[in-house]
Order: structure tokens, then C-alpha cells, then sequence
């Protein structure tokens, strides 16, 4: 029987694909075979065909439990021998292993699937001697590089722990392999005789965006709402992340389930079964969740969390989109997600460190480039692309960003980083160049600096975006191990010294969903309303007057533009406005959702329901515990070093819960720092003030008071006056 016969007896297909055939005749005349062939492709036939038709048993080595359960699955399909394939590893009980054992030593088994932790165990080495095996096949073979997506040490052991075993040929297998970690992979195997088939990296069906991430919650709920009955994956990197993501879209409406290691087994087998046997739309989960899960019609693929590489990401984005059809990958970015990843390097081998910072900055320059993201990816494989070929199937293509002459706003930031010596962090920066003048500013003095506010024409968020560009072009360094000071390179002083034109991208403010449905992420899917803003501002005035309460106590200006864009016109829709909790929205919402129906209906304004997001209605763990710390009277530095947090977002957290209506009392903290004179006295001026304003607050006062200081006594006032 030839290969083509084999191919349709076993497998029922007509022909190979791409270099398949190749691959298989190459390992069968008993050769090292090394194969890059993207997701999709049909890698695991290179190794299950020749396993089948071989004399012996064939050793495949695979990452995760779910895959060679999903394998195994799969070979027996298409035999009526259940003994042709089995797996080893942890999950089998004693019996089922014995079983393994025999079906193997009778000659029955032509697949055995082993985790590596299995495979250097000194039992199974001693029993694998005794038989006789066809070849060694290592799936996801960029695990055995540290300079892979998935580095594992016990991929490293292989080579040495094959050659106990058997002296056959070896076919490692992986869908991404960078030249780099190609060149790894082969020395560690001791293959670089090897022959190498690599097949294009080019998915053409997969449409590729990266939106900044606001309100990123909201943003996957109105888009999966699009994909109504359609397959779908959404990453998260926390388990935690990945039960609240899966929750908030169960109460509104999409069948989702969670899948993360944190799971017991067979929750996890079964929410996957779930997905596969399509009574289940999406997947919450880690990325330990796909790797080579056979779905051919996942739809779309989004990364609520950027990954920690490019290998990651394309490893990923490639589980969309495998049958051909449509495929969309959808990444919600922001540079504090790529610092937070850069803070885990910390503590690591100064090796391992700098590998991690390389693979970090490339996936942030995909992330905030201009070009074909297509050609992006393509290039990092070592492989060369047309990006007139892409045909609009990446946002960089479809809509190009608006990019402006960035030369003086790149040297006005070196120049500040220089003069401050190089000793601040880029929030500092921000502040600095904008001639925002805060806490730290004033501490250092550095608001009587000549730079101060050199571009004051441009806010903080700008400048955010042009120190993250600075980052990623190589000007600035940032020392994790200074918790991201950020240095001069020698290429940022090289730039000082001979300037030249450099285009800063503006970012990209909403999600596309298609060319006539442009999400915005300021406007929440509707167009703000002057016309109901004014009658609500009305409305907030006569009820402050009556109540004698100043406006802002009732609600603040953000919650009154959220009202503008979602027209809750109830109680429970107005828990959805941004800084309404329930006890504001009982107390004070009645009038509001009241004008809002009126106003609806007398304007006969198709209200976008599907627009209207519900939040998980539950105070979070961290809310009560930070409550409960406040009750037991604890500092507040000692509350945010727990939390890993600093003083300022303490106070931001306890901001928001006051401003939903909850009281909280902090008099405690603030009795130590100011005495009830001067408490008296901004109490009294937050009493009479037409709005909530700290910078009004701050000038009314001519700067006696710290903003910190202004902000405790607003929360005070606020809990007092409001909840």
C-alpha cells in the first residue's frame, strides 16, 4: 500500500497537503525531520500516518493532558482498535496504566502519547527499553527552547533521556519557531542533520486588530454579541480574570464557560467537550486551553490580556479560522499590561531577565505599530511579505492610523529625562512635560524647572504615548530592578545629538467591528446627547436646591454623561451608569430614569439595548477586604503595601465605592494628618461648592493643602453628604 492509499484508508482524505508527504517519507527512510508548519496545516498527520503503517510502537511527546486526550480521541476514530493509541501520564489510575503496558508489550499500540515529566521517570524509561519503538516524535517543539513561548526544562532532558531508550529517528514538530528558536531546538536534539520543511507562516483567512484597552469588558460583550452562535475563545492571563470575564458574559446573555488549571480535571474536560460539541458559544481561558484542540470553526479569538510574545500570540490567534473560513483576532492592548509582565522578570537569572524583556518589547511594537501587522508577523518567522498582499485583512491596512512629526515632542522627552538625571518614572515625565503640577512635582521642586511644561500643549495621556513610543523604537530603557525608572540608550543619545523625523502614531480610540459599525470607546456604542445632559444638569440643580446638598453629592458629571449615551430608564438599567451602585441609584434615581422615559419617548429614540452592558452586580473580594480594613482603622500605606498598591490608588479605590454610594469612614486616617480646624474649613468649602473640581479646590485654597489631603476630605464629605 502507498502513502496515497494509506492517507485515504485510514484517514479518508484524497491527497496530502503541502509538504506532508514529504515530511513522511523523509522520517520513514529513517531520518531526523524537523517541521515549522503553522496551526492548521495538518502537523499531526506528519507523525500519526507513519506511526500507523510502522513496525513498533511511535513515542509522541506532548505538553497537555487535554491534547493527547483530544489525539488519542481522534486516531481511535478512525480505527476499530481502541488499543492503537493510548496516552501515559498522571491522570491514569495504577490499573489503567497496567493496561497501557500490556496493549503496548502485545504489539497493539502504535501511538503512545507522554508528557515529558512521565517520559524521565526512571519506570517508564526502564519499560520503553523492552519494546520496540518506530521513532520519537516531540509535538509543540518550541517548549524545549528558552527562547519559545513556552519555555519547559523538562524538554531539554530529551535528547538524553531518547537515547537510554532507543537509537531511532526523531521529527520535531512546532506551528512557531522564529530562526532563532529553530537553531535551539535542533542543537538541544542534537538534529541539526535534520532535514527542514517549513511551510509559509501566512493564515490569509485571519483578520488581525489591537484595540486600546478601555473598557474592555464592554467592548467584548458588544462584540461577541455580533458573533451571535458562532464559536469563540477568549485569553485571559489570570484565573481570576478568566472566572470574571466568563460571569460577565453569562448575565448578559452569551454561553460562556471558564477553563483554567485551577479547575479540577474533569470540570475542565467537560467545559471543553462543552465547546467542542458546540452546546457551549465561548471559552474564558488561560492560554493553557487549545493547544491543539481540533475545533476547525472557531471564529474568532480574543486576547483580553496581551500575550508575552509574538510566538505566544501567533500560537494562539492560530486556534481561529482553521477550516479556511472566516478567522478574526481581536488583542486589547495597553503598555501598563506589558510593565506588570516586565515586573514579574524580576528576581529571575539576568539571562532569562533580558530574554524576557526582548520577546516583551516585541509584541509591544506589534502591538503599537503603524505597518501590516501581517508583515509584522511574518518578518519576526525570518519570512518575507508583500504587505500589498494582505487585502485589507489587518486594521493597520483597513484603517490606517493618523500618524504626526514627532522630531520635538522626541527630543522635548530626552531632554527632560536628561535634565531630571535620569532618576523618574514615566508617570513623572508626563506630569513634568504637561505642566501638571502634582504631589511629586512640587517634592522635587522640579515645577521651577526651566523644562517644566515645555509641551504643555499636550496632555499627559500624549505624552504617555510618546514615551511608550520612545520605549519601543530603543531611545529609552526602563530598569525593572528600579521598578521602571526610565534610562537614555546610546541610541536615544545618538537621536539627541543628530535628530531626524520621527512619526508618532495616534492611537486608535474604538473597536471596528465592521466598515459600517465603529464602536466607540469614549461614546458607548451611542452619540452623546446635549440636549438630555442640559435637562439633567436642570434636574440635578432644582434637587441639590431642594435637598440643600451641593449638585455633585447627587451625581458626579461622568455619571451624567453615561445617562446621555445608555438612557436608563429604571432602577436596575441605572446601576449600569458608571459610578452609580445601587444605594445612589435608590436614593436619588427615581426623578432621573423618570426624565429619561419622558425623554425617550417624546423624542421617539430607538434606545440600543444590546448596547447596555450588565455589570456582575457583587462587591469583589478586595472591595469588602478593603472596607473591612478601614473599619479595623489600619493606615492606609499599610492597606496598599498588602495589596501591593500605592497610597494613590488606595485612594482611587475608595473613591470609586464612595461615589457608588457607599459609606466609608476614613476620619481615623485623616484626624492624623489634619487637625479639625483645617478639616472644618474644606468641609465647609466642598458645602458651598458648585462642583467637585480638585484643581478649583486646590487654587480656591492657593495650594495650603495637598491634593492627597483635598481628595481624603472630599471622600469624607462625599460618604457624609451623599451615601
Amino acid at each position: 500500500m502507498n502513502l496515497k492509499q494509506a492517507l485515504k484508508s485510514y484517514f479518508g482524505f484524497d491527497s496530502f497537503k503541502g509538504d506532508q508527504e514529504a515530511v513522511i517519507e523523509n522520517l520513514l527512510s529513517g531520518k531526523n525531520t524537523f517541521v515549522i508548519m503553522p496551526t492548521g496545516g495538518g502537523k499531526s498527520m506528519c507523525y500519526q500516518l507513519p506511526a500507523v503503517i510502522s513496525e513498533g510502537t511511535a513515542i509522541v511527546v506532548s505538553p497537555l493532558i487535554a491534547l493527547m486526550k483530544n489525539q488519542v480521541d481522534a486516531i481511535r476514530n478512525v480505527s476499530n482498535n481502541e488499543s492503537i493509541a493510548h496516552f501515559l501520564n498522571s491522570s491514569l489510575s495504577k490499573t489503567e496504566s497496567t493496561r497501557v503496558r500490556q496493549d503496548i508489550s502485545d504489539g497493539k499500540t502504535k501511538l503512545l502519547y507522554v508528557a515529558p515529566e512521565s517520559l524521565t521517570k526512571a519506570e517508564n524509561i526502564e519499560f520503553l527499553t523492552k519494546v520496540n519503538i518506530s521513532f520519537f516524535a516531540i509535538d509543540e517543539a518550541h517548549c524545549i527552547s528558552e527562547w519559545g513561548h513556552d519555555f519547559r526544562p523538562e524538554y531539554r532532558r530529551l535528547r538524553e533521556i531518547f537515547e537510554k531508550i532507543s537509537n531511532v529517528p526523531i521529527i520535531a514538530l512546532t506551528a512557531t519557531a522564529t530562526p532563532k528558536v529553530q537553531n535551539d531546538i535542533q542543537k538541544n536534539l542534537s538534529m541539526t542533520d535534520a532535514i527542514v520543511y517549513k511551510s509559509s507562516f501566512n493564515r490569509d483567512n485571519l483578520y488581525y486588530q489591537i484595540f486600546p484597552k478601555k473598557e474592555v469588558e464592554k467592548q467584548i460583550i458588544k462584540y461577541v454579541r455580533t458573533k451571535q452562535g458562532k464559536s469563540g475563545i477568549v485569553y485571559c492571563l489570570s484565573r481570576k480574570k478568566v472566572e470574571e470575564i466568563a460571569e460577565i458574559l453569562q448575565v448578559n446573555g452569551i454561553n460562556a464557560l471558564p477553563y483554567h488549571a485551577g479547575l479540577d480535571a474533569s470540570t475542565r474536560a467537560k467545559h471543553q467537550d462543552m465547546f467542542l460539541m458546540e452546546d457551549v458559544d465561548v471559552i474564558v481561558a488561560t492560554i493553557a486551553f487549545g493547544m491543539g484542540i481540533d475545533k476547525p470553526d472557531v471564529r474568532f479569538v480574543i486576547h483580553h490580556d496581551i500575550p508575552k510574545s509574538l510566538e505566544s500570540y501567533y500560537q494562539e490567534t492560530g486556534r481561529a479560522g482553521r477550516d479556511g473560513g472566516e478567522g478574526e483576532c481581536i488583542s486589547f492592548y495597553r503598555y501598563k499590561d506589558v510593565e506588570k509582565l516586565e515586573k514579574f522578570l524580576q528576581g529571575k537569572p539576568i539571562a532569562e531577565q533580558e530574554i524576557g524583556r526582548q520577546l516583551l518589547n516585541e509584541i509591544a511594537s506589534y502591538a503599537e505599530t503603524s505597518v501590516c501587522r501581517r508583515k509584522m508577523i511574518l518578518h519576526y518567522f525570518g519570512e518575507e511579505f508583500d504587505a500589498s498582499n494582505c487585502n485589507e485583512k489587518c486594521d493597520n491596512c483597513k484603517y490606517p492610523k493618523d500618524k504626526l512629526e514627532g522630531k520635538e515632542h522626541i527630543l522635548n522627552l530626552l531632554r527632560a529625562v536628561d535634565a531630571l538625571h535620569e532618576t523618574q518614572k514615566s508617570k513623572h515625565y508626563c506630569a513634568f512635560l504637561s505642566g501638571a503640577s502634582n504631589n511629586d512635582i512640587r517634592a522635587y521642586k522640579h515645577d521651577s524647572h526651566e523644562l517644566f511644561g515645555v509641551g504643555k500643549e499636550n496632555s499627559e495621556h500624549f505624552w504617555n504615548a510618546v514615551i511608550r513610543q520612545s520605549v519601543v523604537a530603543g531611545f529609552l530603557t526602563k530598569d525593572i530592578e528600579s521598578y521602571g525608572v526610565l534610562k537614555i540608550s546610546d541610541s536615544g543619545r545618538n537621536y539627541m545629538e543628530n535628530p531626524h523625523s520621527f512619526p508618532i502614531i495616534k492611537e486608535r480610540n474604538y473597536l471596528v467591528i465592521d466598515d459600517e459599525d465603529i464602536i466607540s470607546s469614549n461614546a458607548k456604542g451611542g452619540v452623546f446627547d446635549e440636549v438630555l445632559y442640559q435637562q439633567l444638569v436642570d434636574l440635578r440643580k432644582r434637587l441639590s436646591k431642594s435637598k440643600n446638598i451641593p449638585p455633585f453629592v447627587i451625581f458626579q458629571e461622568p455619571s451624567l454623561k453615561d445617562m446621555c449615551l445608555q438612557y436608563p430608564i429604571n432602577i436596575e438599567e441605572l446601576t449600569n451608569i458608571q459610578g452609580v451602585g445601587n444605594g445612589k441609584a435608590m436614593r436619588y434615581g427615581a426623578p432621573f430614569t423618570s426624565l429619561i422615559k419622558d425623554y425617550v419617548e417624546q423624542n421617539d429614540i430607538e434606545r440600543i439595548q444590546d448596547l447596555v452592558v450588565k455589570s456582575v452586580v457583587k462587591k469583589s473580594g478586595l472591595k469588602v477586604q478593603l472596607i473591612q480594613n478601614i473599619d479595623r482603622k489600619l493606615p492606609l500605606e499599610d492597606i496598599g503595601r498588602a495589596q501591593g498598591k500605592e497610597v494613590e490608588e488606595v485612594i482611587d479605590e475608595i473613591e470609586a465605592i464612595v461615589s457608588s454610594g457607599t459609606r466609608v469612614n476614613i476620619n481615623y486616617y485623616i484626624d492624623d494628618i489634619l487637625d479639625e480646624e483645617n478639616q472644618d474649613e474644606i468641609y465647609e468649602y466642598f458645602s458651598e461648592a458648585e462642583t467637585d473640581d480638585l484643581k478649583e479646590a486646590y487654587d480656591e485654597f492657593d495650594g495650603d493643602y495637598s491634593e492627597e489631603e483635598l481628595r481624603l476630605m472630599r471622600i469624607k464629605f462625599m460618604s457624609e453628604m451623599a451615601n
